[in-house]
């Protein structure tokens, strides 16, 4: 910042100089904006160009997230930055018969960060002293959480942290599930072959498995399909058609959304668009978490 203020009084000086030194001239070396003249607008300009990276009234271009890395209580968790982006959000006809995934609709979300992982039970017990899952294994998926404990959870992380995670929307957990903009259209998290990127009914004998210990998807996340179903941030709702804007469901509902499938879900229930609701007070061995930022 003082090497920017620095710069800006340096040019500032230049461009006021330039103002007597140019005038009348045929080709007026501080006119930056080229309107014709040499004024107290090319200053502003300048000015504008360095704070902002814009030229007089072009809008300006928010910086795009990075991956962060966070230590907490000597636990280390991965945070993937994710481009927004638009992309088509639930499921056609053709797909399935469940109307919870219909219709297919346009949805835009801005960019955000998505654990790499589903917060494993090392992280919950650093968090909180304690480790509620059934299969215990510190390197697998927290599970047998409400969607309330997750917020009890969350609070806790950001009062050791001091950051603002939460989970992620509905439509933020599918974009990233199908890989933002480096998505290839898969059907599951990053590949058309389930038993490549998901632990499900089919390889994962009726239990959790470490997380990422299948292939990740386009962005890098992994367990996107499988493992744990996942608490969304939303009250359950049906879709409508009408293209939206970082959706965020309805006010109040009855049903919180889980996304992603279980271990001990059907392939068909690993696909990236599938969508279940619970109320927020359940839990099970089928049901964890995954952190947005």
């Amino acid at each position: 910042m003082r090497k920017k203020i620095i710069l800006l009084f340096i040019v500032s000086m230049t461009v006021v100089g330039l103002l007597s030194f140019t005038a009348g001239m045929e080709y007026q070396r501080g006119d930056v904006n080229q309107d014709g003249n040499v004024s107290i607008k090319d200053v502003t300009c300048l000015i504008d160009y360095l704070l902002n990276g814009t030229w007089g009234d072009e809008p300006v271009t928010p910086e795009e997230p990075e991956d962060e890395t966070f230590i907490v209580n000597g636990v280390t968790f991965n945070m993937v930055a994710v481009e927004g982006g638009t992309f088509t959000m639930g499921a056609s006809d053709e797909e399935t018969e469940d109307q919870r995934e219909k219709p297919a609709h346009q949805v835009t979300v801005s960019s955000y960060r998505i654990g790499q992982t589903e917060v494993t039970q090392a992280l919950w017990q650093a968090v909180m002293g304690s480790n509620p899952s059934h299969f215990l294994d510190i390197a697998s998926p927290v599970e047998t959480v409400t969607w309330d404990d997750c917020q009890t959870f969350i609070t806790a992380l950001n009062q050791i942290t001091g950051r603002n995670f939460r989970l992620p929307t509905e439509a933020e957990w599918e974009y990233a599930a199908r890989g933002g903009k480096q998505g290839q259209g898969h059907i599951y998290a990053g590949s058309a072959a389930i038993g490549d990127v998901a632990w499900y009914y089919g390889n994962a004998r009726s239990s959790t498995h470490a997380v990422a210990t299948k292939e990740p998807n386009e962005l890098g996340l992994y367990d996107m399909s499988g493992n744990v179903l996942e608490w969304c941030q939303d009250w359950f709702d049906y879709y409508s058609d009408a293209p939206q804007t970082n959706p965020t469901g309805p006010s109040l509902g009855t049903y919180r959304v889980c996304r992603g499938g279980s271990f001990g879900s059907a392939a068909s229930s690993c696909r990236v668009s599938f969508r279940v609701n619970y109320s927020p007070t359940i839990k099970g061995s089928y049901l964890g978490m995954r952190l947005a930022l």
